[in-house]
């Protein structure tokens, strides 16, 4: 078939994929009969399970009422419910509406820039995390590493000020250069993900660092932004990963998980003081910035049942019962893979294997995918970093037999790859 696939080699006997035809709470089942369970939740976009059927409802109700309308003349119940939900959850009291993750970071940083514009000020410098992943447009991309994804546009992507990841390892060069912001007047504004780094292969860190960090921004009279494309919705065992910090953003980009992994949806909320930058008559002041599918009714509708589905005690009992197993199964791991250590936060429970070549490209990316697709699990590695994201509609055994299928291609490596 001529589809162009996302992050995909193209080329004459490449393998054939599975085509998935129904999906169901933690599983895909293709056309040929396999069932597969799904250990990335459909690329971190599914929180309560596939085709749950509270969201499915909401949508099917939205359809047959309102399904599009012009959201800068319009506005229309279901997106003002999900704003209200959203700004009482994060204390952030605007909302602006987009299409996905790399969209909501754009809003985010011309947001960033334009107030400081707004206010005569003159700043331009961003601050992000080494290792950053923030999405594949060309703002996004200048807020991300540099990268094999992003050579082919180095020229046209702004510069960026890199902050080290915050490690034990890092830590005295972070505070150094955290020192080195005092008194800075040309810093707009900080970039980063909340306590993990999911495409940088699920690097997790302190919430007091995060914490620093602001502080140290703050001080410059900056802006803070939290991605939180990916870690919201409880990847990090709490609905916002901010909320296991002190340090609030100024402003916090969501989507993937936002629908519940049932429609495309980017949302960007920013603290009243930042809005207040553009709350005037004069056009020079207005963000300018807009999607034809911005506010869809059909995807707020989604959001809307997605947040009314947190608020269910249930939900936060699953939660924290798998948050509890992926810990204990991260220390069986680690108890007898020494040389394939194993970390947990939240939901995602990652382990580096043993390589000799590392990043996003080594050998265990394919290897390990096609090996677990077999035997009915689907792993996407970060390379050399495995990992098992579960949606809440798994259940530990299901947990336990992706980490014991590990395990076992570990043993089925030749001797000298697994040390």
């Amino acid at each position: 078939m001529p589809i162009w696939r996302p992050y995909t080699p193209h080329y004459a006997g490449a393998p054939p994929v599975p085509k998935i035809v129904r999906a169901q709470g933690s599983y895909l089942y293709a056309e040929d009969g396999r069932a597969f369970w799904d250990g990335v939740c459909a690329w971190w976009v599914t929180i309560h399970g596939h085709s749950h059927p509270f969201i499915a409802e909401a949508i099917a109700k939205q359809a047959k009422t309102l399904d599009q309308v012009l959201f800068a003349d319009f506005t229309h119940p279901a997106a003002e419910i999900l704003t209200e939900k959203l700004t009482r959850l994060t204390g952030l009291t605007w909302a602006f509406f987009s299409d996905d993750g790399s969209t909501a970071v754009e809003v985010a940083l011309k947001v960033a820039i334009q107030y400081f514009y707004n206010r005569g000020e003159k700043r331009h410098r961003i601050l992000a995390l080494e290792g950053a992943y923030h999405g594949d447009t060309f703002g996004a991309m200048s807020v991300s590493a540099r990268s094999t994804f992003t050579a082919p546009y180095k020229d046209y992507l702004f510069e960026v000020e890199w902050l080290p990841f915050p490690s034990p390892e890092n830590e005295a060069a972070l505070r150094s250069v955290l020192e080195s912001l005092r008194g800075r007047r040309d810093i707009a504004a900080f970039i980063g993900e909340p306590l993990l780094q999911g495409t940088a292969g699920m690097r997790m860190y302190a919430a007091h660092f995060w914490d620093d960090i602001a502080r140290a921004v703050r001080a410059a009279g900056a802006l803070i932004i939290a991605d939180e494309v990916f870690t919201g919705f409880g990847r990090t065992g709490t609905l916002f990963a901010i909320q296991q910090c002190e340090e609030k953003p100024d402003i916090l980009c969501l989507a993937k998980g936002l629908t519940g992994g049932f429609l495309p949806m980017g949302l960007t909320l920013v603290r009243e003081e930042v809005f207040s930058a553009f709350f005037s008559p004069e056009r020079e002041k207005v963000l300018y910035h807009g999607h034809s599918y911005t506010g869809n009714p059909i995807a707020s509708a989604a959001a809307v049942a997605n947040l009314t589905l947190w608020e269910h005690p249930q939900t936060q009992e699953q939660l924290q019962m798998l948050v509890r197993y992926q810990r204990q199964l991260a220390e069986q791991w680690n108890a007898i893979h020494p040389t394939a250590p194993a970390r947990q936060l939240g939901l995602v429970l990652a382990i580096d294997l043993p390589s000799t070549e590392k990043g996003y490209f080594a050998a265990h990316r394919t290897r390990l995918k096609a090996y677990a697709l077999e035997r009915g699990v689907f792993l996407r590695p970060l390379g050399s970093v495995a990992y098992i994201l579960p949606a809440l509609s798994s259940q530990p055994s299901e947990l336990e037999r992706a980490v014991s299928l590990i395990d076992k291609y570990l043993q089925a490596l030749p001797e000298e790859e697994r040390s």
